[in-house]
């Protein structure tokens, strides 16, 4: 058994490792014109629609640099002749063409804005090649602060990777960086020394073999997200196995470096174990054309869509430890489960702005105890959801700010699961409860997605007014406090701490029997049989108690 000192430093380490790799490098509250660039939808951005991506690259794992080009095809939505292309330095955007011709290109911080030449008109598809080289920057300690891994397996073979979720893509490669503008499909190329294989999303469409080089070209087949775009470079063996899904037969495969072949056999059993378990909580599985992969690389591990990095040291729970305290972590491996259930939440259904990056993580969180409750049962997976609340430290709301590429609160992982717990109880019917979830994969199928939106869809599905109740939990930091007497026969409870528009039933046991409530912030009376009868509040509930 680990003390709480213990079990809270556990989580404190996985606070850092999750919430740093989405850029929380600092709580910033004073944002500059780069933020602004970075995070909001620009006039060079909004009159142009992606469609297409080649990344077509060559990786010197001995340099450290990375070079080639980007081919970006996009359809004209309005008339304008400048756009913005993302890249973060020090790498370089060294030329622009369209055409043929070469492009002028304002330079400004880490946003590049390319005049057109050719006049662009509604509806018309075009492309331009950004050409770019350099040094991408180093993630010393990814996925902590993201970039580029530069690492060596135990053999001295290079073993690379990329990480930049909330840094952004534009950390190794051009692109449009920003979550709202999906790219449809994207080819990527790349050339790496011989003897190394380089994985990507989607499948592996050729491999071209040169004299001291060879290039693998990857093909996606649905939209994408730039940060979940990736490339990871190593010594690596592959198996696979065909899952027979909701949607069919679903390849999925697996690399590994090459000493830990055997128990990656064993250890990524879980993986078939995961997929049976999310379909049924969530649909299908969004990415059958692309396959599902797990690939070994030398951080913790990262969602990247049909790619999913894996560094849990082949471990049960988070490198060794269950962070709910409760013996369920370890019954399975946090980074295969977690990563894998954002193919659902956050590849399927992406944020518009990284500020409700709780759609993310909030429900990806909920998708550990929902695997406990596949196959260990209901009272299993509230053990760990309600064991997690440990972890939440109420410093900010789940909400960050918009157009600034600023998220919420780390709290958007533990407090947004047991916010979704708390939901499950008031709909009170959990068959409604998975077609809601299945649902909002299916209303909104490969597509990019504000709070909104998401609190609507649910809101109309489970005919409930859930308007407080989001307000309360990803608007402010305030728990929900009940407090209440006892006395005459009489049970006297009234909510304080919580907003205005806040109105949530709770269930109470009364002695053994279970009871509906529904406080004010005014006094209400319930009369029970005898007062003394104990009064416990259900634990599912995400709220705080007081017996005056």
């Amino acid at each position: 058994m680990f003390t709480n000192k213990i079990a809270f430093l556990i989580f404190a380490l996985l606070f850092t490792s999750l919430s740093f790799s989405q850029g929380l490098l600092e709580d910033k509250s004073n944002f500059t014109r780069q933020d602004t660039l970075r995070g909001s939808i620009t006039p060079e951005r909004e009159w142009w629609d992606l469609s297409y991506y080649h990344l077509d690259i060559k990786v010197n794992p001995k340099q450290k640099t990375i070079s080639g080009k980007n081919t970006i095809q996009y359809k004209v939505l309005k008339p304008y002749q400048v756009m913005q292309i993302d890249l973060q330095q020090p790498l370089m955007l060294t030329k622009v063409t369209q055409n043929g011709k070469t492009l002028a290109i304002k330079h400004d911080g880490n946003a590049h804005f390319v005049t057109l030449l050719d006049n662009q008109t509604i509806g018309d598809t075009n492309s331009v090649i950004a050409f770019y080289e350099g040094k991408p920057r180093e993630a010393v300690r990814a996925p902590w602060d993201g970039g580029i891994s530069w690492k060596k397996d135990n053999n001295g073979n290079h073993f690379v990777a990329s990480s930049c979720q909330g840094l952004g893509a534009s950390v190794w490669w051009p692109n449009k960086d920003h979550m709202y503008d999906e790219v449809d499909s994207m080819l990527i190329s790349v050339n790496v020394p011989k003897g190394l294989t380089n994985v990507s999303n989607g499948r592996l469409r050729s491999v071209e073999e040169k004299e001291n080089s060879t290039t693998f070209n990857w093909f996606v087949n649905n939209p994408i997200n730039n940060y979940g775009v990736n490339i990871n470079i190593g010594d690596y063996v592959n198996f696979s196995e065909v899952f027979k899904g909701e949607n069919g037969d679903l390849d999925m495969n697996y690399y590994v470096l090459k000493d830990n072949l055997d128990k990656a056999k064993e250890h990524f059993k879980d993986a078939p174990k995961m997929m049976k378990a999310f379909e049924h909580w969530f649909g299908p599985y969004p990415f059958y054309e692309d396959s599902f992969k797990l690939v070994e690389v030398p951080y913790l591990g990262m969602e990247h869509q049909s790619s999913v990095t894996y560094g849990n040291k082949y471990m049960k729970g988070y490198l060794g430890n269950d962070l709910s305290r409760t013996g369920w972590g370890l019954k399975f491996d946090f980074i295969i489960i977690h990563e894998a259930g954002h193919e659902w939440f956050a590849n399927n259904i992406t944020n518009v702005d990284i500020a409700d990056m709780w759609i993310h993580e909030g429900f990806t969180a909920y998708s550990e105890n929902i695997f406990i409750d596949y196959y260990y049962g209901r009272e299993a997976s509230a053990d760990y959801v309600i064991g997690t609340r440990a972890n939440i430290q109420n410093d900010k709301p789940l909400i960050g700010d918009y157009n600034v590429n600023s998220e919420g609160s780390g709290d958007m992982y533990y407090k947004g699961a047991n916010m979704l717990h708390t939901l499950r109880q008031l709909i009170e019917d959990d068959e409604k409860w998975r077609e809601i979830l299945r649902g909002l994969n299916k209303e909104f199928y490969h597509q990019t997605v504000t709070t909104k939106q998401i609190e609507d869809y649910i809101a109309k599905a489970s005919d409930l007014e859930l308007e407080g109740f989001f307000n309360q939990y990803l608007r402010t930091t305030k728990i929900p406090l009940i407090e209440f007497t006892h006395k005459n026969r009489e049970l006297k409870y009234r909510w304080i701490n919580v907003v205005d528009d806040f109105d949530m039933p709770i269930q109470v046991f009364i002695g053994d029997e279970l009871h509906w409530i529904t406080p004010k912030t005014e006094w209400q009376i319930y009369e029970t049989k005898s007062s003394k009868m104990p009064v416990t509040i259900k634990r599912d509930f995400y709220i705080e108690s007081k017996s005056l």
